[in-house]
């Protein structure tokens, strides 16, 4: 689902982000922009259990189970 809305957007940092990217349009670059954000705040929500304990094990063991 999309949803239309105008916002601001500093032109200097779009045409890095254009440059860096290669992406064509500022629609993909603003997603792309949402999609790596969103992506960060969620790894920062993982982050938080580590070493807490709420795993315990072998994981070497666990890895050589593996197949």
């Amino acid at each position: 689902m999309a949803k239309r809305t105008n916002i601001v957007v500093n032109d200097l940092l779009m045409r890095k982000a254009r440059k860096l990217t290669g992406l064509k349009t500022q629609r993909e670059i603003v997603e792309r922009a949402l999609e790596l954000l969103v992506r960060s705040e969620e790894r920062k929500g993982i982050l938080k259990f580590y070493g807490s304990g709420i795993w315990s094990g072998d994981l070497k063991a666990s890895r050589r189970n593996r197949v």
